[in-house]
């Protein structure tokens, strides 16, 4: 069964970013540029821990 998984990579301008694919391989998630891979595994670490417990919050509600 496949996995929803991180990917790190280089772009360009040989700066560290991750990407989130879905199961289906759907890119869900990008990350920054990073100087180093160890500054993007970090943020990737960030992410996993808190992630399950991250509240919503819609900025194009209108106030009532």
């Amino acid at each position: 069964m496949a996995q929803a998984h991180f990917e790190i990579f280089l772009d360009t301008d040989k700066k560290h970013r991750f990407r989130l694919r879905s199961p289906n391989g759907e890119i869900i998630a990008t990350g920054e540029a990073y100087e180093s891979k160890q500054a993007c595994r970090d943020t990737i670490g960030v992410i996993r821990k808190y992630v399950a417990y991250a509240l919503i919050q819609d900025l194009t509600a209108k106030a009532t």
